[in-house]
């Protein structure tokens, strides 16, 4: 039978999870770090989980499909739930991280609060909250950094900051696309370069896509890259 139904942008997915929790049929599961419809008879076609999708990523078409078969939604809610699968999205993977334990410091608190200099140069650094002409914007190099490398990355004010304007964003709790933001920062400045700093889960994915997709629209040329963190603070890529 032909009838609406939904279909999803693998391309613009960022594996957030977001609409997965928004599917009440649980029609949606994560597979390889992107949404996928398990079942057509799972999905009612109503688009519960469209206003969920921050990447808009999820349409409503028609097309031919199996009809939405109440009764297996409601045999398979019933049935015992699953062990989170290891796809990677943080609320999936809680976790704790042992640390050796730290030496005592051999220098005076005073004195080693006097090495950790700051390295931020710009307020705002909400992606949200920067203006697209805030003046520290001009001939800048660029850090956008996902809200947890700060807290995973423990030297990141020096290694990574140290030099750049930084913005900071979350592509799973922020509403909307960074991409339009972006964009205008991009083609209201000469920005002379670009480093994304994002960690490993597929959901982080998402801020290093709206960079993409900045560049792209802003039709300029402007050198960039990707630096990977683990969540153990380790680099994976870069």
């Amino acid at each position: 039978m032909k009838r609406k139904i939904i279909t999803i942008d693998e391309a613009a997915c960022t594996g957030c999870g977001l609409c997965i929790d928004a599917c009440h049929e649980g029609a949606l599961q994560l597979v390889n770090g992107k949404a996928k419809l398990v079942s057509d008879s799972y999905c009612d076609g109503l688009g519960a989980c469209l206003p969920a999708c921050p990447a808009d990523a999820i349409h409503i078409v028609e097309r031919e499909a199996a009809p939405f078969d109440e009764a297996a939604v409601a045999a398979k809610q019933a049935s015992p739930t699953p062990p989170p699968l290891p796809c990677g999205c943080p609320g999936t993977l809680a976790k704790s991280i042992s640390r050796p334990k730290a030496a005592p410091p051999e220098v005076s608190p005073a004195a080693m609060a006097a090495t950790l200099e700051s390295r931020l140069t710009n307020w705002p650094v909400q992606i949200k909250l920067v203006p697209p002409n805030a003046p520290y914007l001009q001939n800048a190099a660029l850090l956008i950094a996902a809200d947890c490398t700060a807290f995973a990355y423990p030297d990141i004010h020096r290694r990574f900051m140290a030099g750049k304007v930084t913005l900071i964003g979350c592509p799973k709790l922020d509403a909307g696309d960074y991409s339009e933001k972006l964009t205008a920062i991009l083609q209201n400045n000469d920005i002379r370069s670009l480093t994304i700093l994002r960690m490993e889960v597929p959901c982080c994915a998402g801020i290093a896509n709206a960079a993409k997709q900045a560049l792209v629209n802003s039709g300029k040329l402007i050198p960039w890259h990707v630096v990977t963190i683990g969540t153990d603070g380790a680099i994976l890529e870069e």
